[in-house]
Protein backbone atom coordinates (compact mmCIF):
# COMPACT_ATOMS: atom_id res chain seq x y z
CA UNK A 1 0.00 0.00 0.00
CA UNK A 2 1.43 3.66 -0.99
CA UNK A 3 1.35 6.82 0.97
CA UNK A 4 2.86 10.26 1.12
CA UNK A 5 6.28 10.26 3.31
CA UNK A 6 7.00 13.78 3.19
CA UNK A 7 5.96 16.78 1.02
CA UNK A 8 6.80 20.20 0.49
CA UNK A 9 5.15 23.28 -0.54
CA UNK A 10 5.98 27.02 -1.36
CA UNK A 11 4.63 30.06 -3.43
CA UNK A 12 6.71 33.04 -4.89
CA UNK A 13 4.90 36.30 -6.14
CA UNK A 14 7.91 36.59 -8.50
CA UNK A 15 9.79 39.64 -9.99
CA UNK A 16 7.46 41.22 -11.96
CA UNK A 17 4.14 40.54 -9.81
CA UNK A 18 2.96 42.64 -7.05
CA UNK A 19 0.41 40.23 -6.15
CA UNK A 20 0.32 36.26 -5.96
CA UNK A 21 -2.77 34.90 -7.49
CA UNK A 22 -1.81 31.43 -7.01
CA UNK A 23 -3.58 29.34 -4.06
CA UNK A 24 -2.43 26.05 -2.95
CA UNK A 25 -3.63 23.40 -0.87
CA UNK A 26 -1.45 20.86 0.73
CA UNK A 27 -3.47 17.60 3.01
CA UNK A 28 -2.20 14.54 1.93
CA UNK A 29 -3.00 12.78 0.28
CA UNK A 30 -4.62 15.46 -1.31
CA UNK A 31 -2.49 18.19 -3.46
CA UNK A 32 -4.12 20.96 -5.04
CA UNK A 33 -2.64 23.55 -7.31
CA UNK A 34 -4.55 26.67 -8.96
CA UNK A 35 -3.17 29.89 -10.39
CA UNK A 36 -5.78 32.35 -11.09
CA UNK A 37 -6.75 35.42 -13.57
CA UNK A 38 -8.78 37.98 -13.91
CA UNK A 39 -8.18 41.96 -12.56
CA UNK A 40 -9.35 43.71 -10.00
CA UNK A 41 -7.93 40.74 -7.68
CA UNK A 42 -10.37 38.27 -9.21
CA UNK A 43 -7.47 35.92 -9.86
CA UNK A 44 -6.26 35.59 -6.39
CA UNK A 45 -10.66 35.03 -5.57
CA UNK A 46 -11.23 32.68 -7.86
CA UNK A 47 -7.97 30.21 -7.13
CA UNK A 48 -8.73 30.85 -3.48
CA UNK A 49 -12.70 29.49 -4.30
CA UNK A 50 -11.03 26.62 -6.23
CA UNK A 51 -8.99 25.58 -3.62
CA UNK A 52 -11.44 25.81 -0.83
CA UNK A 53 -13.53 23.74 -2.78
CA UNK A 54 -11.10 20.54 -1.57
CA UNK A 55 -10.42 21.91 1.50
CA UNK A 56 -12.95 18.16 3.38
CA UNK A 57 -10.96 16.36 1.19
CA UNK A 58 -12.33 13.05 -1.03
CA UNK A 59 -15.39 11.26 0.00
CA UNK A 60 -14.62 7.87 2.04
CA UNK A 61 -15.05 5.10 -0.29
CA UNK A 62 -15.61 7.15 -3.59
CA UNK A 63 -13.86 6.51 -6.65
CA UNK A 64 -10.46 9.07 -7.04
CA UNK A 65 -11.42 9.68 -10.39
CA UNK A 66 -15.42 10.71 -10.06
CA UNK A 67 -14.72 12.73 -6.96
CA UNK A 68 -11.46 14.68 -8.91
CA UNK A 69 -13.93 15.44 -11.75
CA UNK A 70 -16.91 16.26 -9.48
CA UNK A 71 -15.07 19.05 -6.87
CA UNK A 72 -13.91 20.60 -9.97
CA UNK A 73 -16.70 20.67 -11.46
CA UNK A 74 -18.57 22.10 -7.90
CA UNK A 75 -15.62 24.80 -7.73
CA UNK A 76 -16.39 25.60 -11.77
CA UNK A 77 -19.80 26.23 -10.75
CA UNK A 78 -19.08 28.71 -8.08
CA UNK A 79 -16.41 30.79 -9.65
CA UNK A 80 -19.15 30.85 -12.48
CA UNK A 81 -22.01 31.81 -10.19
CA UNK A 82 -19.79 33.96 -8.07
CA UNK A 83 -18.46 36.04 -11.04
CA UNK A 84 -21.67 36.31 -12.40
CA UNK A 85 -23.28 38.54 -8.99
CA UNK A 86 -20.23 40.44 -8.65
CA UNK A 87 -19.49 42.68 -11.85
CA UNK A 88 -16.07 43.07 -10.87
CA UNK A 89 -15.51 39.85 -10.83
CA UNK A 90 -16.84 39.34 -14.51
CA UNK A 91 -14.37 37.10 -16.21
CA UNK A 92 -12.49 35.78 -13.44
CA UNK A 93 -10.95 32.31 -13.37
CA UNK A 94 -8.77 29.97 -12.43
CA UNK A 95 -6.35 26.53 -13.45
CA UNK A 96 -6.52 23.53 -11.39
CA UNK A 97 -4.50 20.83 -11.21
CA UNK A 98 -5.14 18.18 -8.14
CA UNK A 99 -3.26 15.07 -7.39
CA UNK A 100 -4.58 12.28 -4.96
CA UNK A 101 -2.65 9.15 -3.54
CA UNK A 102 -4.75 6.18 -3.45
CA UNK A 103 -3.50 2.78 -2.04
CA UNK A 104 -2.29 1.64 -5.54
CA UNK A 105 -2.66 4.61 -7.93
CA UNK A 106 -2.31 8.30 -7.88
CA UNK A 107 -5.07 10.38 -9.87
CA UNK A 108 -4.41 13.81 -11.21
CA UNK A 109 -7.54 16.18 -12.32
CA UNK A 110 -6.53 19.07 -14.45
CA UNK A 111 -7.87 21.95 -16.09
CA UNK A 112 -5.93 24.84 -17.75
CA UNK A 113 -1.75 24.69 -17.49
CA UNK A 114 -0.57 23.99 -14.46
CA UNK A 115 0.82 21.17 -14.58
CA UNK A 116 1.77 17.74 -12.64
CA UNK A 117 5.06 15.39 -13.19
CA UNK A 118 6.10 12.32 -11.56
CA UNK A 119 10.23 11.73 -11.11
CA UNK A 120 10.42 8.11 -11.69
CA UNK A 121 13.96 5.95 -12.11
CA UNK A 122 15.79 9.33 -12.83
CA UNK A 123 13.19 10.43 -15.67
CA UNK A 124 10.80 13.49 -15.58
CA UNK A 125 7.17 12.27 -16.16
CA UNK A 126 4.41 15.02 -17.37
CA UNK A 127 0.92 13.53 -16.44
CA UNK A 128 -1.09 16.49 -17.89
CA UNK A 129 -1.38 18.64 -21.42
CA UNK A 130 -1.68 22.57 -21.10
CA UNK A 131 -5.26 23.72 -22.25
CA UNK A 132 -3.60 26.55 -23.82
CA UNK A 133 -3.21 27.98 -27.42
CA UNK A 134 0.22 27.37 -28.76
CA UNK A 135 -0.27 23.16 -26.82
CA UNK A 136 -3.00 22.63 -29.10
CA UNK A 137 -1.35 23.75 -32.15
CA UNK A 138 1.56 21.79 -31.20
CA UNK A 139 -0.63 18.72 -31.00
CA UNK A 140 -2.00 19.74 -34.27
CA UNK A 141 1.46 19.99 -35.46
CA UNK A 142 1.22 23.19 -36.47
CA UNK A 143 3.89 24.43 -34.20
CA UNK A 144 7.17 23.10 -33.19
CA UNK A 145 7.87 23.21 -29.23
CA UNK A 146 10.65 25.17 -30.02
CA UNK A 147 8.45 27.57 -32.00
CA UNK A 148 6.15 27.61 -28.88
CA UNK A 149 8.77 28.70 -26.58
CA UNK A 150 8.58 32.32 -28.35
CA UNK A 151 5.24 32.21 -29.39
CA UNK A 152 3.51 35.67 -28.26
CA UNK A 153 0.20 34.07 -27.51
CA UNK A 154 1.53 31.40 -25.13
CA UNK A 155 0.42 32.43 -22.09
CA UNK A 156 -3.08 32.45 -23.84
CA UNK A 157 -5.51 29.28 -22.38
CA UNK A 158 -8.51 27.64 -23.96
CA UNK A 159 -9.58 26.28 -20.95
CA UNK A 160 -10.39 27.26 -17.47
CA UNK A 161 -12.61 27.07 -14.40
CA UNK A 162 -14.73 29.82 -14.43
CA UNK A 163 -15.85 31.63 -17.16
CA UNK A 164 -18.46 28.85 -18.54
CA UNK A 165 -21.35 27.13 -16.52
CA UNK A 166 -19.72 23.74 -16.72
CA UNK A 167 -16.11 22.92 -18.01
CA UNK A 168 -14.37 19.73 -19.58
CA UNK A 169 -12.45 18.12 -16.93
CA UNK A 170 -8.94 15.87 -17.98
CA UNK A 171 -8.69 13.08 -15.34
CA UNK A 172 -6.32 9.77 -15.15
CA UNK A 173 -4.54 7.51 -12.69
CA UNK A 174 -1.13 5.98 -12.77
CA UNK A 175 0.46 2.94 -11.03
CA UNK A 176 2.19 4.44 -7.99
CA UNK A 177 5.42 3.55 -7.33
CA UNK A 178 7.77 3.95 -3.76
CA UNK A 179 10.26 6.52 -4.28
CA UNK A 180 8.24 8.24 -6.80
CA UNK A 181 8.41 12.39 -6.65
CA UNK A 182 5.62 14.05 -8.15
CA UNK A 183 5.65 17.74 -8.70
CA UNK A 184 2.53 20.15 -9.19
CA UNK A 185 3.24 23.29 -10.45
CA UNK A 186 1.81 26.66 -11.99
CA UNK A 187 2.99 28.13 -15.12
CA UNK A 188 5.17 30.24 -13.43
CA UNK A 189 7.69 27.69 -12.99
CA UNK A 190 7.54 26.08 -16.65
CA UNK A 191 7.29 29.39 -18.73
CA UNK A 192 10.72 30.50 -16.69
CA UNK A 193 12.13 26.63 -16.88
CA UNK A 194 12.48 23.88 -19.44
CA UNK A 195 11.38 20.10 -18.44
CA UNK A 196 15.11 19.13 -18.84
CA UNK A 197 15.73 21.97 -15.88
CA UNK A 198 13.12 20.79 -14.12
CA UNK A 199 14.91 17.31 -14.37
CA UNK A 200 17.96 18.44 -13.28
CA UNK A 201 17.30 19.88 -10.38
CA UNK A 202 14.80 17.34 -8.76
CA UNK A 203 17.89 15.19 -9.28
CA UNK A 204 20.36 17.29 -7.77
CA UNK A 205 18.26 17.82 -4.68
CA UNK A 206 16.92 14.92 -2.81
CA UNK A 207 15.85 16.58 -0.17
CA UNK A 208 12.29 17.82 -1.05
CA UNK A 209 12.82 21.28 0.07
CA UNK A 210 16.09 22.07 -1.33
CA UNK A 211 14.29 20.98 -4.44
CA UNK A 212 11.12 23.36 -4.10
CA UNK A 213 13.39 26.32 -2.67
CA UNK A 214 16.00 25.84 -5.71
CA UNK A 215 13.10 25.64 -8.50
CA UNK A 216 11.65 28.74 -7.29
CA UNK A 217 15.04 30.54 -7.27
CA UNK A 218 15.53 29.34 -10.64
CA UNK A 219 12.92 30.41 -12.30
CA UNK A 220 13.16 34.17 -10.39
CA UNK A 221 17.12 33.77 -11.32
CA UNK A 222 15.25 33.45 -14.87
CA UNK A 223 13.29 36.69 -15.36
CA UNK A 224 10.51 35.75 -12.41
CA UNK A 225 7.79 37.02 -14.73
CA UNK A 226 4.82 35.16 -13.35
CA UNK A 227 3.86 34.01 -9.67
CA UNK A 228 5.60 30.44 -8.76
CA UNK A 229 3.87 27.65 -7.06
CA UNK A 230 5.48 24.21 -6.43
CA UNK A 231 4.31 21.19 -4.50
CA UNK A 232 6.68 18.07 -4.08
CA UNK A 233 5.79 14.58 -2.38
CA UNK A 234 7.03 11.75 -2.63
CA UNK A 235 6.06 8.18 -1.75
CA UNK A 236 6.33 4.97 0.24
CA UNK A 237 5.14 1.25 0.13
CA UNK A 238 3.97 0.76 3.66
CA UNK A 239 2.89 -3.07 2.82
CA UNK A 240 3.91 -5.94 4.38
CA UNK A 241 7.34 -7.59 3.52
CA UNK A 242 6.93 -9.75 0.60
CA UNK A 243 8.41 -13.27 0.44
CA UNK A 244 9.63 -14.99 -3.09
CA UNK A 245 7.10 -15.56 -4.73
CA UNK A 246 5.28 -12.49 -3.99
CA UNK A 247 3.50 -13.03 -1.14
CA UNK A 248 3.59 -11.72 1.97
CA UNK A 249 5.97 -13.37 4.45
CA UNK A 250 4.60 -15.21 7.59
CA UNK A 251 5.84 -17.58 9.96
CA UNK A 252 5.06 -20.77 10.23
CA UNK A 253 3.81 -22.07 13.76
CA UNK A 254 4.14 -26.25 14.55
CA UNK A 255 0.55 -27.38 15.28
CA UNK A 256 0.17 -27.96 19.14
CA UNK A 257 -3.03 -30.31 20.56
CA UNK A 258 -3.54 -28.95 23.79
CA UNK A 259 -1.52 -30.20 27.00
CA UNK A 260 0.79 -32.16 24.17
CA UNK A 261 4.29 -30.82 22.63
CA UNK A 262 4.87 -30.30 19.25
CA UNK A 263 6.84 -32.54 17.60
CA UNK A 264 8.04 -32.89 13.81
CA UNK A 265 9.00 -35.73 11.61
CA UNK A 266 7.78 -39.29 11.84
CA UNK A 267 6.17 -40.47 15.20
CA UNK A 268 7.70 -42.72 17.30
CA UNK A 269 5.66 -45.41 19.14
CA UNK A 270 5.91 -44.94 22.73
CA UNK A 271 7.73 -47.70 25.15
CA UNK A 272 5.00 -49.96 26.83
CA UNK A 273 5.31 -49.71 30.77
CA UNK A 274 7.98 -51.53 32.31
CA UNK A 275 9.63 -52.24 29.06
CA UNK A 276 13.68 -51.43 28.73
CA UNK A 277 13.52 -47.51 28.66
CA UNK A 278 10.30 -46.69 29.63
CA UNK A 279 9.81 -44.43 31.92
CA UNK A 280 7.29 -43.86 34.51
CA UNK A 281 5.69 -40.56 34.36
CA UNK A 282 5.63 -38.46 37.50
CA UNK A 283 2.69 -36.18 38.05
CA UNK A 284 3.96 -32.95 38.59
CA UNK A 285 3.72 -31.08 42.49
CA UNK A 286 0.88 -29.11 42.82
CA UNK A 287 1.40 -25.68 43.92
CA UNK A 288 0.41 -24.02 46.94
CA UNK A 289 -3.35 -22.72 46.40
CA UNK A 290 -2.05 -19.22 47.94
CA UNK A 291 1.70 -17.96 48.63
CA UNK A 292 3.36 -18.05 51.72
CA UNK A 293 2.72 -14.65 54.14
CA UNK A 294 6.38 -14.24 53.36
CA UNK A 295 6.28 -14.45 49.62
CA UNK A 296 3.61 -12.07 49.60
CA UNK A 297 5.13 -9.64 51.60
CA UNK A 298 8.23 -9.44 49.63
CA UNK A 299 5.45 -8.88 46.62
CA UNK A 300 3.90 -6.02 48.67
CA UNK A 301 7.44 -4.60 48.77
CA UNK A 302 8.28 -4.87 45.36
CA UNK A 303 4.82 -3.34 44.05
CA UNK A 304 5.70 -0.21 46.45
CA UNK A 305 9.03 -0.11 45.32
CA UNK A 306 7.35 -0.04 41.28
CA UNK A 307 4.78 2.27 42.20
CA UNK A 308 6.86 5.48 42.45
CA UNK A 309 8.49 4.61 38.71
CA UNK A 310 5.49 3.62 37.06
CA UNK A 311 3.38 6.83 38.41
CA UNK A 312 6.15 9.27 36.74
CA UNK A 313 6.36 7.37 33.81
CA UNK A 314 2.74 7.75 33.23
CA UNK A 315 3.14 11.27 33.93
CA UNK A 316 5.84 12.07 31.95
CA UNK A 317 4.00 10.52 28.69
CA UNK A 318 0.84 12.29 29.92
CA UNK A 319 2.99 15.41 30.13
CA UNK A 320 4.69 15.07 26.49
CA UNK A 321 0.98 13.78 24.54
CA UNK A 322 0.03 17.78 25.86
CA UNK A 323 2.95 19.11 24.37
CA UNK A 324 3.00 17.64 21.57
CA UNK A 325 -0.72 18.55 20.99
CA UNK A 326 -0.54 22.01 22.29
CA UNK A 327 2.60 22.81 19.58
CA UNK A 328 0.02 21.06 17.05
CA UNK A 329 -2.39 23.97 17.65
CA UNK A 330 -0.67 27.09 17.97
CA UNK A 331 1.16 29.28 15.04
CA UNK A 332 2.85 32.43 14.44
CA UNK A 333 4.31 33.92 11.81
CA UNK A 334 7.86 34.50 10.85
CA UNK A 335 10.14 34.31 8.02
CA UNK A 336 11.88 31.34 6.07
CA UNK A 337 15.51 31.36 4.70
CA UNK A 338 14.78 33.25 1.63
CA UNK A 339 12.78 36.46 3.71
CA UNK A 340 9.33 35.31 3.26
CA UNK A 341 6.94 35.92 5.24
CA UNK A 342 5.82 32.01 6.57
CA UNK A 343 3.03 30.99 9.38
CA UNK A 344 4.97 28.17 10.99
CA UNK A 345 3.29 25.75 13.50
CA UNK A 346 4.45 25.05 17.03
CA UNK A 347 6.30 27.79 19.23
CA UNK A 348 9.29 29.71 18.20
CA UNK A 349 12.17 27.80 20.34
CA UNK A 350 14.99 25.67 19.99
CA UNK A 351 16.32 23.11 22.16
CA UNK A 352 19.70 22.35 22.51
CA UNK A 353 21.43 20.24 19.67
CA UNK A 354 18.89 22.11 17.12
CA UNK A 355 16.16 20.60 17.95
CA UNK A 356 12.96 23.23 16.32
CA UNK A 357 9.98 23.54 18.40
CA UNK A 358 8.37 24.62 15.03
CA UNK A 359 7.86 23.87 11.30
CA UNK A 360 7.06 26.07 8.25
CA UNK A 361 3.07 25.26 7.52
CA UNK A 362 2.27 27.97 4.51
CA UNK A 363 4.92 29.95 2.58
CA UNK A 364 3.44 33.02 1.34
CA UNK A 365 4.41 34.89 -2.03
CA UNK A 366 5.45 37.92 0.04
CA UNK A 367 8.64 39.00 0.98
CA UNK A 368 9.52 40.75 4.19
CA UNK A 369 11.41 43.69 2.40
CA UNK A 370 8.56 44.60 0.68
CA UNK A 371 6.63 45.66 3.70
CA UNK A 372 6.53 48.80 5.85
CA UNK A 373 8.91 49.11 8.97
CA UNK A 374 5.79 49.36 11.30
CA UNK A 375 3.47 46.79 9.29
CA UNK A 376 6.67 44.47 9.29
CA UNK A 377 7.43 44.69 12.77
CA UNK A 378 3.87 44.65 14.17
CA UNK A 379 3.14 41.27 11.75
CA UNK A 380 6.28 38.80 12.56
CA UNK A 381 6.24 39.45 16.23
CA UNK A 382 6.29 35.76 16.30
CA UNK A 383 3.26 35.99 18.71
CA UNK A 384 0.85 33.00 18.84
CA UNK A 385 -2.05 32.72 17.14
CA UNK A 386 -4.40 30.28 15.93
CA UNK A 387 -4.62 28.99 12.76
CA UNK A 388 -7.36 30.68 11.29
CA UNK A 389 -5.99 34.17 12.80
CA UNK A 390 -2.77 33.25 11.15
CA UNK A 391 -4.25 32.56 7.80
CA UNK A 392 -6.04 35.49 7.47
CA UNK A 393 -3.39 37.64 8.24
CA UNK A 394 -1.34 36.09 5.65
CA UNK A 395 -3.94 35.91 3.26
CA UNK A 396 -4.74 39.83 3.52
CA UNK A 397 -1.40 40.53 2.67
CA UNK A 398 -0.56 38.47 -0.15
CA UNK A 399 -4.28 40.06 -1.44
CA UNK A 400 -2.63 43.83 -0.33
CA UNK A 401 -5.04 44.50 2.07
CA UNK A 402 -2.79 45.05 5.15
CA UNK A 403 -0.77 47.97 3.50
CA UNK A 404 2.41 46.03 2.66
CA UNK A 405 3.87 49.19 1.36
Amino acid sequence: MLRVAEHWSGTDTGLQRRANEDSLLVRSPLFVVADGMGGAQAGEVASRMAVETFSAGLRDGADPEASLTEQVGEANARINRFSHERPEHAGMGTTITAVYVGEREVSVAHVGDSRAYCLRDDELLRLTDDHSLVDELIRQGRLTPEEAEEHPQRSVITRALGPEASVEVDVSSIRGRPGDVYLLCSDGLTTMLAEPQLRELLLANPSLRDAGESLIAAANAAGGKDNVTVVLLRLEDVSAPLGEDGHATMTALAPVVAGEPATSGRAQPEPERGAPGAVTPRLPRRPNAAPSPRARKRLRRAARRLRAPLIALVAIGALAAGAYLALQSVFFIGTNQRGLVTVFRGVPYELPAGIKLYSAYYVSGVSASTLQPARRQALLDHAWRSESDAATLVRELELGQLGGG
